[in-house]
């Protein structure tokens, strides 16, 4: 038997430190979590996707009594740009939460189903999506969702 180790490389910085274009992205991810509906957590998320030509499409969290058809934010605005622009590849992710107390200092990653949902985005157009995962200590930043889904499961898989 050996071990074997799962690495991935993590870019962290701050929100002056980006591009023009990757802080309106966030900040379109921040506003989006005006949007959610979180009753019961009481934990606010935001997403904002770009499409290859540009379009950028929001999301939010929308929570329900019957928790099993709860939608998080991140597969909103992928459902989104899919039922409306199906044949644009997603480029680009921001993902920003908020608690009672207000916008989280840590980056929040996504959850498992969102992770698979970007990676179907992934595999269906075969290039990467950037992620990029906000928090007010700084902003985490990923070249694709298999940083955080290294054994990832895709219908390469099933052949």
């Amino acid at each position: 038997m050996k071990n074997i180790t799962l690495k991935a490389e993590i870019k962290f910085c701050r929100f002056d430190e980006m591009e023009e274009n990757e802080q309106r992205l966030i900040n379109k991810a921040i506003k989006a979590t005006e949007n959610s509906y979180a009753p019961y957590s009481e934990f606010n998320v935001g997403a904002a996707l770009r499409l290859e030509d540009g379009t950028e499409i929001i999301g939010a969290n929308q929570e329900n009594a019957a928790f099993s058809v709860t939608l998080c934010a991140e597969r909103s605005a992928i459902f989104n740009a899919q039922s409306n622009y199906p044949d644009k590849p997603i480029t680009h992710i921001a993902i920003a939460a908020k608690n009672k107390s207000g916008f989280i200092d840590n980056p929040v990653a996504p959850c498992g189903s969102c992770r698979q949902a970007i990676l179907e985005m992934e595999c269906r157009y075969k290039r990467n999506i950037t992620i990029y995962l906000y928090g007010t200590n700084g902003i985490y930043v990923l070249n694709s969702v298999k940083d955080i889904l290294p054994l990832s499961f895709s219908d390469d898989n099933m052949r």
